[in-house]
């Protein structure tokens, strides 16, 4: 009885401090850092959003292809690199840590591969340190990106099984959310077999030919591709953009593959955190149980064969390879062809640029730089409607911070809702502050996402967006 009046205390403790707390995703990163150039690419691009995403952690650990170190020090030099530009970053937005608050949070697992970092006698500063934040008496969720292995997760899960009450202990695995690069050592498969709570997203398995994160920086046309170049990069990121900028390496496999597990956490108007079938900036996931299982050359001798996945977990989802232009395609069209990693690469532009106006903030004053549009909607952001109803999106009330001009691109996102089909208009324009929707008819409750896009004429160009759910009845 005690132990149940003590969670329920717990629990409406969390629940007030959220009242009070920042409404920014917390956030740890598990990285492989020194395994590639592409971690400490995603850490530059991490620390320049510092200010919007509240890290928690950041936490060097080994990979499938670090097998035996963890680099810390590595992290520790960004981490510096930052700090010489905190200063000038606080010129363009408020809320940049210091340097030495993230410091402190700089841990390391242990050295060793996968499960053999788990069990008794394997717990590291890494794995406590997870377990601390689980345990504060903040109600938001806690996100854990694993760049490289998840074994120091997997040492806290296990810590928790074994030294907590089990009402505590699935309080706390409720509170985590993972976005797995990939598969990069055997404890991830374990966490997911083991604690069906814990929300997980990852293409799974050892081959990376299949994922989701390859819409990073795949070069297909009609990909941008340009904005993934060296010459883009080195333009825009690394020369003339500070210390932070030089400490950007240059690409060897794929730029930043880490990237889009915390793209998806940054509040642009259009990532929704707890809602990764919904699209965004990190990629759309569905919450499905995979049938095949991915087998691959990659996995180190003697590790164990991959097995069947146990449980639903959000994992690849496509999107249309092309975007409309317009908002509704002839009935006669065929179907355009469907790809996982377009959920990324089909706002490359707009979160490329985004992360070349931040790079600038490192080093020029306000009145040099650009800064995001702010768009704003003149009705709700869930509307209900009827079949066969005209309605309103509006935005005409939205602002520019540097009086920029502006455009506005109302988009239709079908993958997103549960109804799919062609949409109609009245006096059908799709690039202006207002669109007037005629809902379908239909036989059942059915969602329609539609996407503003609001972007500045500065330079770089930036872009917010507000999303309207639009439920239509029959």
């Amino acid at each position: 009885m005690k132990t149940l009046l003590l969670l329920v205390l717990t629990l409406v403790a969390d629940v007030l401090i959220a009242q009070s707390t920042s409404s920014h995703i917390r956030l740890i990163v598990l990285t492989d850092i020194e395994n590639e150039p592409d971690d400490s690419q995603s850490l530059v691009r991490l620390l320049t959003y510092a200010n919007q995403i509240d890290i928690e952690g950041l936490i060097a650990t080994t990979s499938i292809h670090l097998q035996k170190r963890v680099a810390p020090e590595t992290i520790h030099r960004i981490v510096d690199a930052y700090g010489k530009v905190q200063p000038n970053l606080l010129k363009h937005e408020p809320g940049y840590p210091t340097a030495q608050a993230l410091k402190t949070r700089i841990k390391k697992g242990l050295p060793v591969y996968g499960m053999s970092g788990v069990g008794e006698g394997k717990d590291s500063e890494g794995s406590s340190w997870i377990i601390r934040q689980l345990e504060k008496t903040d109600a938001r969720p806690l996100w854990v990106a694993a760049w490289g292995g998840v074994n120091t997760l997997a040492q806290a899960l296990w810590f928790i099984q074994k030294t907590r009450m089990p009402q505590e202990a699935e309080r706390m695995y409720r509170k985590l959310r993972v976005y797995t690069i990939s598969d990069q050592d055997d404890s991830g498969p374990w966490i997911r077999n083991m604690f069906p709570h814990v929300a997980y997203v990852v293409s799974p398995g050892y081959g990376y030919d299949q994922a989701t994160w390859l819409g990073m920086s795949t070069k297909e046309p009609g990909t941008h591709p340009e904005c993934v170049s060296d010459a883009w990069l080195a333009e825009n990121i690394q020369q003339g953009h500070g210390p932070l900028g030089a400490l950007y390496p240059d690409v060897a496999f794929g730029m930043e593959g880490d990237t889009p597990s915390f793209l998806g956490l940054i509040p642009n108007g259009l990532n929704v955190a707890e809602h990764p079938d919904w699209g965004g900036w990190g990629g759309r996931y569905v919450l499905q149980q995979p049938k095949e299982v991915v087998v691959s050359a990659r996995k180190p001798a003697g590790t164990p064969p991959e097995e069947p996945e146990t449980r639903p977990i959000w994992t690849n989802s496509a999107d249309s390879v092309l975007t409309p232009v317009t908002f509704m395609a002839p009935v006669s069209e065929p179907k355009a062809k469907k790809s996982i990693q377009a959920t990324i690469w089909r706002w490359r532009s707009e979160f490329q640029n985004d992360f070349a106006a931040r790079m600038d903030w490192c080093t020029k004053p306000y009145t040099q730089a650009n800064h995001p549009p702010v768009p704003r909607l003149s009705h709700p952001e869930t509307l209900t409607v009827h079949s066969g109803e005209t309605f309103y999106l509006r935005a005409a009330d939205s602002t520019d911070p540097d009086g920029d001009s502006m455009s506005f691109r109302w988009m239709y996102y079908p993958e997103a809702g549960t109804y799919q089909g062609v949409i109609n208009y009245e006096n059908f324009v799709s690039n202006i502050y207002e669109a007037r929707p005629i809902a379908p008819v239909v036989t059942s409750p059915q969602t329609i996402h539609f996407i503003l896009k609001l972007t500045d004429k500065g330079i770089p160009a930036l872009t917010r967006y507000k999303r309207v759910v639009v439920t239509v009845l029959p």
